[in-house]
Protein backbone atom coordinates (compact mmCIF):
# COMPACT_ATOMS: atom_id res chain seq x y z
CA UNK A 1 0.00 0.00 0.00
CA UNK A 2 1.42 3.22 -0.92
CA UNK A 3 1.04 6.59 1.13
CA UNK A 4 -2.59 7.98 0.43
CA UNK A 5 -3.27 11.77 -0.07
CA UNK A 6 -6.38 13.24 1.01
CA UNK A 7 -6.95 16.15 -1.36
CA UNK A 8 -7.43 19.53 0.39
CA UNK A 9 -6.85 23.53 -0.62
CA UNK A 10 -3.45 24.46 0.93
CA UNK A 11 -4.38 26.36 4.04
CA UNK A 12 -4.01 29.25 5.44
CA UNK A 13 -5.53 31.39 8.60
CA UNK A 14 -9.01 29.75 9.21
CA UNK A 15 -8.29 26.90 6.78
CA UNK A 16 -5.21 25.52 8.59
CA UNK A 17 -7.41 24.99 11.92
CA UNK A 18 -10.21 23.32 9.35
CA UNK A 19 -7.63 21.13 8.53
CA UNK A 20 -6.14 20.47 11.62
CA UNK A 21 -9.31 19.52 12.72
CA UNK A 22 -10.31 17.11 9.94
CA UNK A 23 -7.21 15.36 11.15
CA UNK A 24 -8.32 15.00 14.47
CA UNK A 25 -11.60 14.16 13.64
CA UNK A 26 -11.48 11.79 11.10
CA UNK A 27 -11.60 7.90 11.68
CA UNK A 28 -8.43 6.86 10.02
CA UNK A 29 -7.37 3.60 9.77
CA UNK A 30 -5.20 1.80 12.75
CA UNK A 31 -1.66 1.69 12.80
CA UNK A 32 -1.22 3.83 10.10
CA UNK A 33 0.79 7.05 9.53
CA UNK A 34 -1.56 9.94 9.18
CA UNK A 35 0.66 14.08 8.85
CA UNK A 36 -0.53 16.99 7.04
CA UNK A 37 2.09 17.88 4.47
CA UNK A 38 1.83 20.98 2.49
CA UNK A 39 -1.90 21.24 3.49
CA UNK A 40 -2.60 17.58 2.18
CA UNK A 41 -3.51 15.28 4.81
CA UNK A 42 -1.28 12.21 3.58
CA UNK A 43 -2.08 8.37 4.97
CA UNK A 44 0.87 5.69 4.87
CA UNK A 45 0.59 2.27 5.98
CA UNK A 46 2.60 0.93 9.05
CA UNK A 47 6.23 0.57 8.71
CA UNK A 48 8.22 -2.20 7.98
CA UNK A 49 10.46 -4.02 10.35
CA UNK A 50 13.65 -2.43 8.79
CA UNK A 51 12.25 0.92 9.06
CA UNK A 52 11.54 0.00 13.11
CA UNK A 53 15.12 -1.31 13.43
CA UNK A 54 17.05 1.30 12.25
CA UNK A 55 14.81 4.22 14.12
CA UNK A 56 15.20 1.88 17.36
CA UNK A 57 18.56 2.14 17.23
CA UNK A 58 19.43 5.72 16.76
CA UNK A 59 16.75 6.10 20.05
CA UNK A 60 18.69 3.92 21.85
CA UNK A 61 22.54 5.88 21.14
CA UNK A 62 20.46 9.37 21.67
CA UNK A 63 18.92 8.08 24.86
CA UNK A 64 22.97 7.79 26.26
CA UNK A 65 23.05 11.44 25.62
CA UNK A 66 20.40 13.90 26.22
CA UNK A 67 19.50 15.19 28.95
CA UNK A 68 17.48 14.45 32.38
CA UNK A 69 13.91 16.10 31.45
CA UNK A 70 14.51 15.05 27.81
CA UNK A 71 12.54 12.63 25.89
CA UNK A 72 13.01 10.73 22.47
CA UNK A 73 9.76 11.03 20.61
CA UNK A 74 8.75 7.86 17.98
CA UNK A 75 5.18 9.30 16.44
CA UNK A 76 4.73 12.75 18.62
CA UNK A 77 3.17 14.76 16.37
CA UNK A 78 4.66 18.19 15.50
CA UNK A 79 3.13 21.30 13.85
CA UNK A 80 4.64 23.26 11.07
CA UNK A 81 1.64 25.78 10.44
CA UNK A 82 3.98 28.44 8.05
CA UNK A 83 4.46 25.29 5.98
CA UNK A 84 1.24 24.06 6.06
CA UNK A 85 1.98 20.83 7.82
CA UNK A 86 1.72 18.82 10.89
CA UNK A 87 3.88 15.95 10.72
CA UNK A 88 4.51 12.96 12.38
CA UNK A 89 8.99 12.13 12.42
CA UNK A 90 9.92 8.82 13.27
CA UNK A 91 11.66 10.54 16.04
CA UNK A 92 11.46 13.70 17.85
CA UNK A 93 14.33 14.90 20.54
CA UNK A 94 11.72 17.38 22.90
CA UNK A 95 12.76 18.47 26.50
CA UNK A 96 9.94 16.73 28.50
CA UNK A 97 8.46 20.43 29.43
CA UNK A 98 7.42 21.66 26.00
CA UNK A 99 5.31 18.36 25.32
CA UNK A 100 1.28 19.14 27.16
CA UNK A 101 -0.28 17.08 28.63
CA UNK A 102 -3.40 15.85 26.96
CA UNK A 103 -2.06 18.13 23.88
CA UNK A 104 -2.33 16.42 20.13
CA UNK A 105 0.88 18.11 18.55
CA UNK A 106 4.01 20.27 19.71
CA UNK A 107 5.51 23.18 17.87
CA UNK A 108 8.10 21.74 15.64
CA UNK A 109 10.52 24.33 17.24
CA UNK A 110 10.42 22.33 20.66
CA UNK A 111 12.55 20.02 19.05
CA UNK A 112 16.06 19.69 19.27
CA UNK A 113 16.96 17.07 16.49
CA UNK A 114 14.28 15.45 14.60
CA UNK A 115 14.65 12.35 12.37
CA UNK A 116 13.04 10.54 9.74
CA UNK A 117 13.57 7.19 8.18
CA UNK A 118 11.73 7.13 4.37
CA UNK A 119 10.14 4.49 3.35
CA UNK A 120 8.86 3.90 -0.13
CA UNK A 121 5.52 5.44 0.25
CA UNK A 122 6.92 8.97 1.92
CA UNK A 123 10.29 8.70 0.92
CA UNK A 124 10.09 12.42 -1.32
CA UNK A 125 7.80 14.37 1.59
CA UNK A 126 10.67 13.37 3.85
CA UNK A 127 13.61 14.23 1.24
CA UNK A 128 11.63 17.82 0.16
CA UNK A 129 8.80 19.03 2.42
CA UNK A 130 9.97 17.87 5.79
CA UNK A 131 13.07 19.27 5.05
CA UNK A 132 12.03 22.85 3.87
CA UNK A 133 9.29 22.26 6.63
CA UNK A 134 11.85 21.15 9.85
CA UNK A 135 14.24 24.26 8.21
CA UNK A 136 11.63 27.22 8.67
CA UNK A 137 10.18 25.86 11.87
CA UNK A 138 13.76 26.52 12.83
CA UNK A 139 14.84 22.57 14.43
CA UNK A 140 18.06 22.77 15.19
CA UNK A 141 19.14 19.38 13.73
CA UNK A 142 17.09 16.91 10.51
CA UNK A 143 18.50 13.37 10.22
CA UNK A 144 17.17 12.02 7.36
CA UNK A 145 17.95 8.18 7.15
CA UNK A 146 17.11 7.18 3.88
CA UNK A 147 17.26 3.51 2.76
CA UNK A 148 15.09 4.23 -0.07
CA UNK A 149 17.92 6.43 -2.01
CA UNK A 150 19.13 5.82 -5.43
CA UNK A 151 21.94 3.61 -5.30
CA UNK A 152 22.30 2.92 -2.09
CA UNK A 153 21.11 3.87 1.33
CA UNK A 154 22.08 7.42 2.32
CA UNK A 155 22.33 9.35 5.66
CA UNK A 156 22.19 13.10 5.56
CA UNK A 157 22.42 15.78 8.67
CA UNK A 158 21.44 18.99 8.13
CA UNK A 159 21.40 21.85 10.45
CA UNK A 160 21.84 25.68 11.34
CA UNK A 161 18.77 27.02 10.25
CA UNK A 162 18.68 30.20 8.74
CA UNK A 163 15.77 31.65 6.28
CA UNK A 164 14.07 28.64 6.29
CA UNK A 165 17.04 26.67 4.77
CA UNK A 166 19.62 24.03 6.10
CA UNK A 167 23.06 23.66 5.74
CA UNK A 168 23.83 20.27 5.00
CA UNK A 169 26.31 18.98 7.30
CA UNK A 170 27.15 15.48 6.63
CA UNK A 171 26.11 13.48 3.36
CA UNK A 172 27.10 9.97 3.59
CA UNK A 173 26.06 6.41 2.76
CA UNK A 174 25.47 3.42 5.41
CA UNK A 175 28.20 2.30 7.18
CA UNK A 176 29.38 5.26 7.89
CA UNK A 177 29.77 7.26 11.33
CA UNK A 178 27.82 10.34 11.60
CA UNK A 179 28.87 13.27 14.22
CA UNK A 180 25.59 14.69 15.39
CA UNK A 181 26.88 17.74 17.04
CA UNK A 182 26.08 19.36 20.54
CA UNK A 183 23.92 19.41 22.52
CA UNK A 184 24.14 15.16 21.89
CA UNK A 185 27.86 15.11 20.93
CA UNK A 186 27.33 11.52 19.53
CA UNK A 187 29.01 9.81 16.78
CA UNK A 188 26.11 7.70 15.39
CA UNK A 189 27.50 4.57 13.59
CA UNK A 190 25.49 3.41 10.59
CA UNK A 191 27.13 0.11 9.77
CA UNK A 192 24.33 -1.89 10.75
CA UNK A 193 21.28 -0.57 10.14
CA UNK A 194 19.25 -2.87 7.58
CA UNK A 195 19.29 -2.60 4.01
CA UNK A 196 16.44 -3.30 1.66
Amino acid sequence: MSALAVEHQPPSGDDWDSVVRLWEEMDWPEGCKVEIIEGIITVAPPPVNDHNLIAESVQRRLYTVIPDGWGVHQTLNVAVPSRSGLYVPDLAVVPREKVPEGGKFVPAAAAELVAEVTSKSNAVSDRVAKLNGYAAAGVPLYLLIDPHATGSPTIHLYGEPSDGKYRLLHAGKFGEAVHLPEPFDLILDTFGFPRP
